[in-house]
Protein backbone atom coordinates (compact mmCIF):
# COMPACT_ATOMS: atom_id res chain seq x y z
CA UNK A 1 0.00 0.00 0.00
CA UNK A 2 1.25 2.99 -1.06
CA UNK A 3 2.26 6.15 2.08
CA UNK A 4 0.68 9.55 1.90
CA UNK A 5 4.11 10.56 1.67
CA UNK A 6 3.96 9.12 -1.62
CA UNK A 7 0.67 10.19 -2.39
CA UNK A 8 0.63 13.71 -1.78
CA UNK A 9 -2.53 13.76 -3.47
CA UNK A 10 -4.19 11.56 -1.30
CA UNK A 11 -2.98 13.81 1.77
CA UNK A 12 -4.98 16.88 -0.41
CA UNK A 13 -8.17 14.23 -0.76
CA UNK A 14 -8.14 14.02 3.20
CA UNK A 15 -9.03 17.84 3.23
CA UNK A 16 -11.67 18.15 0.65
CA UNK A 17 -14.84 17.62 2.75
CA UNK A 18 -14.28 17.62 6.92
CA UNK A 19 -11.35 16.87 8.38
CA UNK A 20 -10.00 17.03 12.32
CA UNK A 21 -7.01 18.94 12.67
CA UNK A 22 -4.71 18.22 15.89
CA UNK A 23 -1.47 20.21 17.06
CA UNK A 24 1.20 18.30 18.32
CA UNK A 25 2.88 21.30 19.16
CA UNK A 26 -0.12 22.12 21.38
CA UNK A 27 0.09 18.85 23.34
CA UNK A 28 4.14 19.70 24.10
CA UNK A 29 2.85 22.55 25.38
CA UNK A 30 0.04 21.22 27.92
CA UNK A 31 2.12 18.85 29.01
CA UNK A 32 5.25 21.28 29.68
CA UNK A 33 2.63 23.51 31.12
CA UNK A 34 1.02 20.71 33.84
CA UNK A 35 5.11 19.45 34.63
CA UNK A 36 5.58 22.61 35.89
CA UNK A 37 3.20 22.05 38.08
CA UNK A 38 4.52 18.99 39.76
CA UNK A 39 7.66 17.93 42.25
CA UNK A 40 10.67 16.45 40.55
CA UNK A 41 9.67 13.28 42.01
CA UNK A 42 6.05 13.34 40.45
CA UNK A 43 5.61 11.77 36.99
CA UNK A 44 2.98 12.04 34.42
CA UNK A 45 0.97 9.35 32.97
CA UNK A 46 -0.77 10.56 29.82
CA UNK A 47 -4.18 9.43 29.49
CA UNK A 48 -4.75 8.58 25.52
CA UNK A 49 -7.94 5.90 25.75
CA UNK A 50 -10.67 6.35 23.62
CA UNK A 51 -7.98 6.99 20.38
CA UNK A 52 -6.63 9.88 22.97
CA UNK A 53 -10.06 11.25 23.42
CA UNK A 54 -10.90 10.84 19.36
CA UNK A 55 -7.46 12.79 18.77
CA UNK A 56 -4.99 9.90 17.63
CA UNK A 57 -3.84 7.68 19.91
CA UNK A 58 -0.26 7.07 18.71
CA UNK A 59 0.51 10.69 17.32
CA UNK A 60 -1.05 12.32 20.89
CA UNK A 61 1.41 9.45 22.96
CA UNK A 62 4.41 10.16 20.63
CA UNK A 63 4.21 13.67 21.05
CA UNK A 64 3.59 13.40 25.04
CA UNK A 65 6.36 10.89 25.78
CA UNK A 66 8.37 13.83 23.64
CA UNK A 67 7.11 15.87 25.64
CA UNK A 68 8.14 14.63 28.99
CA UNK A 69 5.26 12.08 29.96
CA UNK A 70 6.80 8.70 31.31
CA UNK A 71 3.48 6.73 31.54
CA UNK A 72 0.65 6.59 28.85
CA UNK A 73 -2.94 4.95 30.12
CA UNK A 74 -5.16 3.37 28.63
CA UNK A 75 -8.93 1.52 28.82
CA UNK A 76 -8.60 -1.82 26.81
CA UNK A 77 -5.55 -4.26 25.49
CA UNK A 78 -6.29 -3.62 22.08
CA UNK A 79 -5.48 0.20 22.91
CA UNK A 80 -2.35 -0.79 24.77
CA UNK A 81 -1.08 -3.17 21.37
CA UNK A 82 -1.77 -0.53 18.69
CA UNK A 83 0.67 2.01 20.68
CA UNK A 84 3.30 -1.09 21.30
CA UNK A 85 2.45 -2.15 17.72
CA UNK A 86 3.99 1.57 17.03
CA UNK A 87 7.09 1.25 18.27
CA UNK A 88 6.69 3.38 21.63
CA UNK A 89 8.11 1.66 24.73
CA UNK A 90 6.77 3.89 27.36
CA UNK A 91 5.12 2.22 30.26
CA UNK A 92 1.20 1.53 29.60
CA UNK A 93 -1.19 0.89 32.30
CA UNK A 94 -4.41 -0.42 31.45
CA UNK A 95 -7.35 1.47 33.44
CA UNK A 96 -10.05 -1.16 33.11
CA UNK A 97 -10.94 -4.04 34.48
CA UNK A 98 -9.62 -7.44 32.82
CA UNK A 99 -9.80 -10.90 33.99
CA UNK A 100 -9.95 -13.80 31.35
CA UNK A 101 -6.86 -16.05 30.17
CA UNK A 102 -6.72 -14.64 26.78
CA UNK A 103 -6.45 -10.92 28.26
CA UNK A 104 -3.51 -11.93 30.71
CA UNK A 105 -2.11 -13.69 27.86
CA UNK A 106 -1.93 -10.75 25.57
CA UNK A 107 -0.86 -8.37 28.96
CA UNK A 108 2.19 -10.48 29.18
CA UNK A 109 2.93 -10.61 25.83
CA UNK A 110 2.89 -7.10 24.77
CA UNK A 111 4.23 -5.95 27.76
CA UNK A 112 1.21 -4.12 29.29
CA UNK A 113 0.58 -3.23 32.83
CA UNK A 114 -3.05 -4.47 34.35
CA UNK A 115 -5.15 -3.27 36.85
CA UNK A 116 -6.26 -5.57 39.50
CA UNK A 117 -9.21 -4.89 41.03
CA UNK A 118 -10.27 -7.82 43.38
CA UNK A 119 -8.86 -10.94 44.86
CA UNK A 120 -10.54 -13.11 42.33
CA UNK A 121 -9.01 -11.11 39.70
CA UNK A 122 -5.75 -11.36 41.11
CA UNK A 123 -5.92 -14.79 41.55
CA UNK A 124 -6.25 -15.61 38.19
CA UNK A 125 -3.84 -13.90 36.78
CA UNK A 126 -1.40 -15.81 39.43
CA UNK A 127 -2.30 -18.81 37.80
CA UNK A 128 -2.51 -17.53 33.95
CA UNK A 129 1.02 -16.02 34.45
CA UNK A 130 2.30 -19.49 36.15
CA UNK A 131 1.61 -21.50 33.34
CA UNK A 132 2.99 -19.35 30.81
CA UNK A 133 6.95 -20.71 29.39
CA UNK A 134 9.29 -18.43 30.97
CA UNK A 135 7.64 -16.06 32.65
CA UNK A 136 8.73 -12.93 34.55
CA UNK A 137 6.86 -11.35 37.21
CA UNK A 138 4.25 -8.93 35.90
CA UNK A 139 3.72 -5.93 37.35
CA UNK A 140 0.35 -4.66 38.46
CA UNK A 141 -1.55 -1.98 40.12
CA UNK A 142 -4.02 -1.88 42.25
CA UNK A 143 -7.42 -0.07 42.60
CA UNK A 144 -8.71 0.68 45.44
CA UNK A 145 -12.28 2.15 45.84
CA UNK A 146 -12.28 5.00 47.68
CA UNK A 147 -16.08 6.88 46.98
CA UNK A 148 -16.18 6.46 43.54
CA UNK A 149 -18.19 3.32 43.53
CA UNK A 150 -16.51 1.95 40.30
CA UNK A 151 -13.53 -0.56 39.96
CA UNK A 152 -11.53 -1.36 42.89
CA UNK A 153 -12.06 -3.56 46.32
CA UNK A 154 -13.11 -1.29 48.82
CA UNK A 155 -10.10 0.89 50.80
CA UNK A 156 -11.29 -0.82 54.54
CA UNK A 157 -10.20 -4.50 52.67
CA UNK A 158 -7.39 -2.75 51.08
CA UNK A 159 -4.63 -4.37 53.39
CA UNK A 160 -6.07 -8.37 52.85
CA UNK A 161 -5.77 -7.55 49.23
CA UNK A 162 -2.29 -6.02 49.24
CA UNK A 163 -1.37 -8.81 51.13
CA UNK A 164 -2.95 -11.65 49.24
CA UNK A 165 -1.21 -10.00 45.35
CA UNK A 166 2.29 -9.35 47.41
CA UNK A 167 2.52 -13.06 48.35
CA UNK A 168 1.44 -14.52 44.71
CA UNK A 169 3.81 -16.12 42.54
CA UNK A 170 4.58 -13.84 39.31
CA UNK A 171 3.10 -10.85 40.07
CA UNK A 172 4.76 -7.60 41.80
CA UNK A 173 2.63 -4.88 42.98
CA UNK A 174 3.38 -1.66 40.46
CA UNK A 175 1.36 0.81 42.02
CA UNK A 176 -1.75 1.42 44.68
CA UNK A 177 -4.18 3.70 43.15
CA UNK A 178 -7.38 5.08 43.29
CA UNK A 179 -9.93 7.32 41.68
CA UNK A 180 -11.52 11.16 42.40
CA UNK A 181 -15.29 11.24 41.89
CA UNK A 182 -15.58 15.08 42.44
CA UNK A 183 -12.12 16.49 41.95
CA UNK A 184 -13.25 19.48 39.95
CA UNK A 185 -16.02 20.91 42.35
CA UNK A 186 -15.49 23.68 44.80
CA UNK A 187 -16.69 21.93 47.54
CA UNK A 188 -13.83 19.40 48.77
CA UNK A 189 -15.78 17.40 51.13
CA UNK A 190 -15.48 14.33 48.72
CA UNK A 191 -12.10 15.22 47.75
CA UNK A 192 -11.21 15.20 51.20
CA UNK A 193 -12.91 11.95 52.25
CA UNK A 194 -11.35 9.80 49.11
CA UNK A 195 -7.87 11.33 50.23
CA UNK A 196 -7.95 10.58 53.96
CA UNK A 197 -9.59 7.05 52.62
CA UNK A 198 -6.62 6.29 50.47
CA UNK A 199 -4.10 7.48 53.22
CA UNK A 200 -5.55 5.20 55.61
CA UNK A 201 -5.25 2.35 53.87
CA UNK A 202 -2.39 2.88 52.25
CA UNK A 203 -0.32 3.32 55.87
CA UNK A 204 -2.38 -0.09 56.73
CA UNK A 205 -0.75 -1.34 53.89
CA UNK A 206 2.86 0.08 54.59
CA UNK A 207 2.44 -1.26 58.92
CA UNK A 208 1.69 -4.82 57.25
CA UNK A 209 5.31 -4.67 55.59
CA UNK A 210 4.17 -3.59 52.25
CA UNK A 211 5.43 -0.42 50.60
CA UNK A 212 4.37 0.31 47.18
CA UNK A 213 6.87 1.68 44.42
CA UNK A 214 4.21 4.55 43.73
CA UNK A 215 0.69 5.57 44.79
CA UNK A 216 -1.47 7.63 42.47
CA UNK A 217 -4.70 9.48 43.41
CA UNK A 218 -5.30 12.76 40.66
CA UNK A 219 -6.88 13.15 37.47
CA UNK A 220 -6.40 16.15 35.66
CA UNK A 221 -8.86 17.91 38.08
CA UNK A 222 -6.99 16.64 40.77
CA UNK A 223 -4.04 17.71 39.56
CA UNK A 224 -5.06 21.29 38.40
CA UNK A 225 -6.95 21.98 42.21
CA UNK A 226 -4.16 20.96 45.06
CA UNK A 227 -0.85 19.31 45.14
CA UNK A 228 -1.34 17.02 48.05
CA UNK A 229 -2.90 14.60 45.48
CA UNK A 230 -0.10 14.70 43.25
CA UNK A 231 1.69 11.54 45.24
CA UNK A 232 4.52 9.81 42.68
CA UNK A 233 2.53 10.15 39.60
CA UNK A 234 -0.51 12.00 38.04
CA UNK A 235 -3.03 10.90 35.55
CA UNK A 236 -4.29 13.46 32.88
CA UNK A 237 -6.45 12.88 30.09
CA UNK A 238 -8.86 16.16 29.23
CA UNK A 239 -5.71 18.70 30.72
CA UNK A 240 -3.96 16.74 28.44
CA UNK A 241 -6.22 18.14 25.61
CA UNK A 242 -6.15 21.61 26.39
CA UNK A 243 -9.44 21.53 28.35
CA UNK A 244 -10.37 21.94 31.66
CA UNK A 245 -12.59 20.00 33.81
CA UNK A 246 -13.86 23.09 35.30
CA UNK A 247 -14.18 27.07 34.36
CA UNK A 248 -12.27 28.25 37.54
CA UNK A 249 -9.65 25.59 36.63
CA UNK A 250 -9.12 28.46 33.86
CA UNK A 251 -6.56 30.34 36.15
CA UNK A 252 -4.13 27.41 37.63
CA UNK A 253 -2.83 26.68 34.01
CA UNK A 254 -2.55 28.32 30.67
CA UNK A 255 -3.67 25.27 27.91
CA UNK A 256 -4.07 25.32 24.51
CA UNK A 257 -6.71 22.72 22.71
CA UNK A 258 -5.44 20.60 20.57
CA UNK A 259 -8.61 19.98 18.74
CA UNK A 260 -10.29 21.68 15.78
CA UNK A 261 -12.62 20.43 13.54
CA UNK A 262 -12.86 21.85 9.79
CA UNK A 263 -15.20 21.64 6.51
CA UNK A 264 -15.69 23.09 3.08
CA UNK A 265 -18.53 24.76 1.83
CA UNK A 266 -20.27 22.35 -0.89
CA UNK A 267 -22.57 24.50 -2.10
CA UNK A 268 -24.33 28.23 -1.94
CA UNK A 269 -27.51 29.24 -3.00
CA UNK A 270 -30.01 31.99 -2.04
CA UNK A 271 -33.61 31.35 -0.82
CA UNK A 272 -36.85 33.52 -0.26
CA UNK A 273 -38.64 34.35 2.81
CA UNK A 274 -40.85 31.59 4.14
CA UNK A 275 -38.40 28.77 2.24
CA UNK A 276 -37.96 25.59 4.92
CA UNK A 277 -34.58 24.74 5.72
CA UNK A 278 -33.51 20.54 6.04
CA UNK A 279 -35.91 17.71 7.52
CA UNK A 280 -38.87 18.55 8.79
CA UNK A 281 -38.62 21.82 8.15
CA UNK A 282 -37.14 22.99 11.95
CA UNK A 283 -36.00 26.43 10.08
CA UNK A 284 -38.08 28.64 8.22
CA UNK A 285 -36.31 31.74 6.51
CA UNK A 286 -37.74 34.94 7.89
CA UNK A 287 -36.38 36.84 4.78
CA UNK A 288 -34.27 36.50 1.67
CA UNK A 289 -30.96 34.46 2.81
CA UNK A 290 -27.67 33.09 1.56
CA UNK A 291 -27.38 29.71 2.91
CA UNK A 292 -24.01 27.26 3.17
CA UNK A 293 -24.38 23.64 2.58
CA UNK A 294 -21.15 22.12 4.69
CA UNK A 295 -19.96 18.94 4.17
CA UNK A 296 -19.99 17.52 7.91
CA UNK A 297 -23.24 16.02 9.41
CA UNK A 298 -24.59 13.53 12.08
CA UNK A 299 -22.25 10.45 10.80
CA UNK A 300 -19.35 12.62 11.36
CA UNK A 301 -20.13 13.41 14.71
CA UNK A 302 -21.70 16.37 14.81
CA UNK A 303 -24.57 16.33 17.60
CA UNK A 304 -28.12 16.46 15.62
CA UNK A 305 -29.62 17.94 18.79
CA UNK A 306 -27.22 21.22 18.17
CA UNK A 307 -29.67 22.09 14.93
CA UNK A 308 -30.39 25.18 15.26
CA UNK A 309 -28.07 25.86 18.59
CA UNK A 310 -24.78 26.25 17.04
CA UNK A 311 -22.73 27.93 14.69
CA UNK A 312 -19.79 28.11 13.32
CA UNK A 313 -16.87 30.25 11.53
CA UNK A 314 -16.82 31.57 8.26
CA UNK A 315 -14.23 33.85 7.23
CA UNK A 316 -13.72 35.17 10.88
CA UNK A 317 -17.20 35.59 11.38
CA UNK A 318 -19.43 33.58 13.68
CA UNK A 319 -23.03 32.28 11.78
CA UNK A 320 -25.75 30.75 12.56
CA UNK A 321 -26.23 27.54 11.36
CA UNK A 322 -29.73 26.60 10.68
CA UNK A 323 -32.21 23.46 9.86
CA UNK A 324 -31.58 19.98 11.02
CA UNK A 325 -28.65 19.00 11.30
CA UNK A 326 -28.44 16.07 8.76
CA UNK A 327 -26.04 12.83 8.12
CA UNK A 328 -23.65 14.34 6.00
CA UNK A 329 -24.11 18.10 6.16
CA UNK A 330 -25.61 20.78 7.87
CA UNK A 331 -27.06 24.37 6.45
CA UNK A 332 -25.30 27.70 7.94
CA UNK A 333 -27.14 31.36 7.21
CA UNK A 334 -24.10 33.20 5.67
CA UNK A 335 -25.91 36.62 4.51
CA UNK A 336 -23.84 38.39 6.10
CA UNK A 337 -20.24 37.21 4.74
CA UNK A 338 -19.23 38.37 1.41
CA UNK A 339 -17.68 36.72 -1.80
CA UNK A 340 -17.85 32.89 -0.43
CA UNK A 341 -17.16 30.68 -2.91
CA UNK A 342 -17.57 26.47 -2.94
CA UNK A 343 -14.64 24.96 -1.03
CA UNK A 344 -14.15 27.64 1.38
CA UNK A 345 -13.10 26.41 4.94
CA UNK A 346 -15.59 26.70 7.48
CA UNK A 347 -14.45 25.95 10.88
CA UNK A 348 -16.65 24.35 13.30
CA UNK A 349 -14.96 23.91 16.41
CA UNK A 350 -12.07 25.85 17.06
CA UNK A 351 -10.62 29.38 16.43
CA UNK A 352 -10.30 31.74 13.08
CA UNK A 353 -9.71 35.31 13.65
CA UNK A 354 -10.84 36.56 16.99
CA UNK A 355 -13.71 33.83 17.01
CA UNK A 356 -13.59 30.34 18.40
CA UNK A 357 -16.10 28.05 19.77
CA UNK A 358 -15.35 25.21 21.62
CA UNK A 359 -16.26 21.78 23.16
CA UNK A 360 -17.36 23.52 26.57
CA UNK A 361 -19.79 25.67 24.46
CA UNK A 362 -21.42 22.62 22.94
CA UNK A 363 -21.81 20.27 26.11
CA UNK A 364 -23.06 23.65 27.84
CA UNK A 365 -25.75 23.97 25.17
CA UNK A 366 -26.52 19.49 25.13
CA UNK A 367 -26.46 19.47 29.02
CA UNK A 368 -23.03 17.05 28.98
CA UNK A 369 -19.66 17.10 29.00
CA UNK A 370 -16.72 18.31 26.86
CA UNK A 371 -15.33 14.80 26.98
CA UNK A 372 -18.38 13.36 25.65
CA UNK A 373 -18.12 15.76 22.54
CA UNK A 374 -14.31 15.64 21.76
CA UNK A 375 -15.30 11.59 21.61
CA UNK A 376 -17.81 11.69 19.65
CA UNK A 377 -15.61 12.71 16.13
CA UNK A 378 -16.01 9.60 13.79
CA UNK A 379 -13.39 7.93 11.89
CA UNK A 380 -14.55 8.80 8.80
CA UNK A 381 -13.15 12.57 9.63
CA UNK A 382 -9.24 11.95 9.36
CA UNK A 383 -6.58 13.57 11.66
CA UNK A 384 -4.15 15.42 10.09
CA UNK A 385 -1.31 16.05 12.25
CA UNK A 386 -0.41 19.91 12.27
CA UNK A 387 2.74 21.65 14.50
CA UNK A 388 5.06 24.23 13.22
CA UNK A 389 7.73 22.03 13.93
CA UNK A 390 6.39 18.83 11.64
CA UNK A 391 4.81 19.01 8.05
CA UNK A 392 0.81 18.16 7.99
CA UNK A 393 0.11 14.51 7.58
CA UNK A 394 -2.68 11.92 8.07
CA UNK A 395 -2.87 10.82 11.39
CA UNK A 396 -4.78 7.56 10.05
CA UNK A 397 -2.09 7.13 7.09
CA UNK A 398 0.48 6.76 10.09
CA UNK A 399 -1.11 3.73 11.16
CA UNK A 400 -0.41 1.65 8.00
Amino acid sequence: MLSWEQSPSLVQMQRERAWVEIDLAAIAHNVTQIKRLLQKRTELMAVVKADAYGHGAIAIAQASVQAGATWLGVATIPEGIELRESGIQAPILILGATYTPEQIRAIAHWNLQPTLCTPKQALVFAETIANLPNASPLPVHLKLDTGMSRLGTDWQAATEFAQLVHRLPNLTIASIYSHLATAESLDRTVVNQQQQRFETAIAQIQLAGITPPKLHLANSAGTLTDANLHYDLVRVGLALYGLYPAAHLKSVVALKPVLQVKARITQLKTIQAGTGVSYGHRFIADREMAIAVVGIGYADGIPRNLSNQMGAIVQGQLVPQIGAVTMDQLMLDVSQVPNLQEGDVVTILGHDGNESISADDWAETLGTISWEILCSFKHRLPRIAVSHALPDFALDAKRQ
